[in-house]
């Protein structure tokens, strides 16, 4: 898969957001230490920002940042042929040569680069607000090599958008059993309660959640709290 893939089969802005959210939520309640998940969501990133993002612990990961100009997406995978430390410290050609003014500030987002101002990037997406479909740049992709920009190993969750690849995905990594139907909740954005939390992780207490759900910006219906 390279990100021609992923631009094919990521959902619309708004459903991403929901998706990514969820993903939160789900690893959330599955790992109380925040430093062993994989999926976090941030409401309140910026102004008018929120950011979606993803680590494995070796170094790879993506970022999501929804704003009014649409969405972002900014991806790395360190084993990649096309990691700029790989290529004289420069993005692999066309990953981020054709990224619109709008989604420029994010290229360049202090978050995103390292301590040389060099973008930490091995894939790049964007929509604009009133864009039909993702895009992304023009690349020649490396010869030779199936997974070239990281991206099958990023955005499995995100183009796989089943609760059953999650199940798949949190049974695999935190070694326990995980309840498809809770998972199926969470991914509708279900209201939190005792029992759903419990189905997925029966150490964790609603209450233990409240700073989560507001962070992720967790849908709760008007007049409950966590």
């Amino acid at each position: 898969m390279t990100v021609y893939d992923v631009a094919r089969r990521l959902p619309a802005i708004t459903d991403l957001r929901d998706l990514c959210r969820s993903l939160a939520m789900l690893d959330a309640i599955l790992s109380p230490d925040w430093e062993s998940r994989y999926y976090s969501f941030d409401a309140g990133w910026a102004v008018g920002e929120e950011m979606a993002s993803m680590r494995n612990g070796s170094g790879d990961g993506y970022s999501i940042v929804f704003s009014a100009a649409g969405g972002y997406v900014r991806g790395f995978g360190h084993e990649s042929a096309m990691n700029p430390y790989g290529n004289g410290g420069a993005p692999w050609p066309g990953v981020i040569d054709e990224v619109p003014e709008a989604f420029r500030p994010f290229v360049e987002e202090p978050a995103f680069t390292d301590e040389d101002g060099v973008p930490v990037i091995t894939a790049c997406l964007w929509r604009g607000a009133a864009d039909d479909q993702w895009r992304h740049g023009a690349i020649e992709f490396p010869a030779g090599r199936t997974d070239p920009d990281g991206t099958t190993a990023l955005f499995t969750l995100l183009v796989d958008r089943s609760p059953e690849a999650f199940q798949r995905f949190a049974e695999d990594y935190y070694e326990v059993p995980v309840d498809l139907g809770a998972v199926s909740d969470v991914y509708a954005l279900r209201p939190l309660d005792q029992e759903l939390v419990s189905s997925l992780n029966a150490a964790v207490a609603l209450a233990d959640l409240a700073r989560d759900v507001s962070e992720i910006g967790y849908p709760q219906p008007a007049g409950r709290t966590v």
